[in-house]
């Protein structure tokens, strides 16, 4: 790979001889080639540096997991949000975000709920809003 880069560039000039325009030289799109290499090589360096000083996580991803969800609507969501020993149950609709209820984490989910996706969850947080009235 390096030798097939190292021939392409020295053979650079002579390709650009043969398809220059009248008045442009070589030199130049080796220049521009050159040009366009380091800022390429720059956006690769400054993403690896970013990635670094965060830790090795994604941007957003400090200490939440979003267990599970369900929607009520086209627009209308009810998410569970685990942010460290607190479960979180949030509402979202277009324009707003509200924590409906706070649960300590307390006994995880059960597993069907994760892997079945919607419907369980749905049937977790009736049951949750239920035994919270009979209380």
């Amino acid at each position: 790979m390096l030798r097939t880069l190292t021939l392409l560039l020295l053979s650079l000039p002579a390709l650009a001889n043969e398809a220059t325009a009248p008045g442009i030289s070589g030199s130049t799109y080796i220049q521009g080639a050159l040009a366009l290499a380091l800022i390429v090589g720059l956006l690769f360096g400054m993403a690896w540096l970013a990635k670094k000083l965060s830790g090795g996580k994604g941007f957003g991803q400090g200490g939440m997991k979003i267990v599970g969800g369900v929607a009520l609507g086209p627009r209308e969501r009810i998410v569970l949000v685990e942010i460290g020993e607190d479960w979180l149950v949030i509402g979202i609709v277009p324009g707003q975000i509200r924590t409906l209820h706070r649960l300590p984490k307390g006994n995880p989910l059960p597993t069907d709920l994760v892997e079945n996706g919607d419907k369980p969850f749905a049937q977790w947080l009736k049951a949750v809003t239920e035994r919270g009235r009979h209380d």
